[in-house]
């Protein structure tokens, strides 16, 4: 796990995304130290179905009108799977607008557990792939800030995000 994890904060440094560690029990109080308001969310529990992932203690709008989400600067997610060597992460789509909420906003902020990072993109694409099945949902994969040099210079947030970070969780003894 820690080289995976290693490999993974590597892979995000090379991309200029930025990684923080936290235990669960911090996970709201560094959410509130990160974010740039106003910031709206999809709050981590609905991506790992864990009711103690909530944000309800934070500063993030987590049932945000479409007014809100035009306002928002900083977007948090869920990340379903992390992928150590690209530094990428999985977002799942979700009834509450996850794509909206980490597509639209300059920050976007993904949560990811620790033990969710895989060592390659075929690893990821198999957990991706019995996951689809099973929920007949969809996926995206990110792998850092959204660029473009279509028109010559290099442009960030030209199709989505200018700068993400990455919150991985650590449960004890990851």
């Amino acid at each position: 796990m820690t080289a995976r994890l290693s490999s993974f904060e590597s892979s995000l440094d090379e991309l200029g995304v930025s990684v923080t560690r936290v235990d669960p029990g911090s996970l709201c109080e560094r959410l509130d130290e990160l974010i740039t308001a106003p910031a709206v969310g999809v709050a981590p529990e609905e991506a790992f179905d864990d009711p103690s992932l909530s944000l309800a203690e934070t500063a993030i709008e987590v049932d945000p009108t479409p007014a809100a989400l035009r306002e928002a600067t900083t977007g948090v997610t869920g990340a379903r799977v992390g992928v150590a060597d690209y530094g990428s992460v999985t977002l799942s789509m979700t009834d509450r607008g996850s794509e909206l909420v980490s597509l639209f906003v300059d920050r976007h902020i993904a949560v990811l557990r620790a033990a969710d990072i895989l060592a390659t993109m075929e690893d990821g694409i198999d957990a991706l792939d019995d996951e689809i099945g099973r929920t007949r949902g969809s996926s995206i994969i990110a792998t850092g800030p959204s660029a473009t040099a279509d028109m010559g210079a290099l442009v960030n947030g030209a199709h989505g995000p200018r700068d993400v970070h990455v919150l991985v969780i650590e449960e004890e003894g990851s």
